[in-house]
């Protein structure tokens, strides 16, 4: 529910659906809004860019139907919202992103975004209302005043490239191969091979063992759920390499690790997902599929500067590994779930 910011009652905000990939426009508008609100709701990062922004609003990040509404105070655009509907899992909740720009705030659209959503969520037979802010910024106060409850915390973590000592990941692969002996590591940029399909979809699924909010499931995996991912990942128009272990043994994908890359901010890695399926574990191969990772990196995107990457405190394994790489906490993110029957029952008047 990042930046939405403390507001009051906005009766002259109206709103409508639109299309990010259909309406550039708005998508543009919606983006240079979110850009204006980066500085106090993410200090510390660039914001996506204008692709990735907009194949984001339109798609999620979750392969689930999502949809984008765009509000207007006075007939000036004043802020948007994208609310995702799982539906293999979790469907009694809707995932909600409200933004309103920055010169907007404290007016009360951000209460008519969470009202108009919480009325689009129950129109879905959806219960609850979840969503993420930075720790301390006005999205968490916002949701503090409209008694959202507070989950788990994540870490969000950089990684300067330049600052990582020469010599250092040639130590820690030869200590993490060592560690790894009956494991090879394969590696490939853009979609996974045809032949490997199946197996990401296993990996996938073994990080759902991940930490995450009580009461909420882990996302179900499947090969169309892994082509889904990729048709995202176009639509962003990131490049996206995958290093992965396979066992010897077995011929099976032991362990992944996922990063992408924006051709527009072309000095930023953004990580995606680094798991390694419970039977392997005990290898080191969450360490050798990252640093082989920062190799490739190096030869294929010598742009690259930092790299960002985000962990539940609880997370501990990877906690290590990425302190070991030398990554830095930069922030803390929440994820908070707010009833939408108790944004509904309360009247208009009464919002914070």
């Amino acid at each position: 529910m990042a930046g939405a910011g403390q507001a009051g009652l906005a009766e002259g905000v109206d709103l409508e659906r639109f299309d990010p990939l259909g309406d550039p426009a708005a998508a543009r508008r919606c983006h240079e809004l979110y850009l204006a609100g980066v500085p106090f709701d993410d200090p510390g990062l660039t914001g996506l860019s204008l692709p990735a922004f907009t194949a984001w609003l339109a798609l999620g990040w979750t392969e689930d139907p999502t949809e984008a509404w765009l509000a207007r105070d006075g007939g000036q655009v004043c802020g948007w919202y994208k609310i995702s509907f799982p539906e293999r899992e979790n469907t009694q909740l809707a995932f909600v992103a409200p933004l309103v720009g920055p010169t907007h705030r404290r007016r009360g659209a951000g209460t008519a975004l969470i009202r108009h959503a919480a009325a689009r969520v129950d129109q879905r037979g959806r219960m609850t209302l979840a969503g993420h802010t930075r720790q301390g910024s006005p999205g968490a106060g916002f949701c503090r005043a409209l008694g959202a409850r507070p989950g788990i915390t994540e870490a969000i973590r950089v990684l300067r490239v330049d600052a990582i000592p020469a010599g250092r990941l040639s130590r820690l692969r030869a200590r993490a191969e060592a560690a790894a002996r009956g494991y090879t590591v394969l590696s490939w940029e853009g979609p996974v091979p045809e032949r490997y399909l199946a197996a990401l979809a296993a990996l996938n699924q073994a990080a759902g063992d991940a930490p995450h909010d009580a009461g909420t499931e882990e996302q179900r995996w499947d090969t169309a759920r892994v082509r889904q991912s990729q048709a995202r990942v176009a639509a962003q128009g990131l490049r996206y390499y995958t290093v992965a272990a396979r066992c010897e043994r077995t011929g099976e994908l032991a362990g992944m690790s996922q990063l992408g890359v924006d051709p527009v901010q072309p000095d930023w890695g953004l990580q995606e997902l680094t798991v390694v399926a419970r039977q392997h574990r005990g290898h080191r191969l969450g360490l050798l599929v990252k640093v082989v990772m920062l190799q490739l990196l190096a030869q294929r995107e010598p742009l690259v500067e930092r790299i960002l990457t985000g962990n539940a405190d609880s997370n501990q394994h990877m906690i290590a590994i990425n302190a070991e790489l030398g990554f830095q906490v930069l922030d803390h993110s929440l994820s908070w779930q707010l009833a939408v029957a108790e944004v509904l029952a309360r009247p208009a008047a009464a919002q914070p």
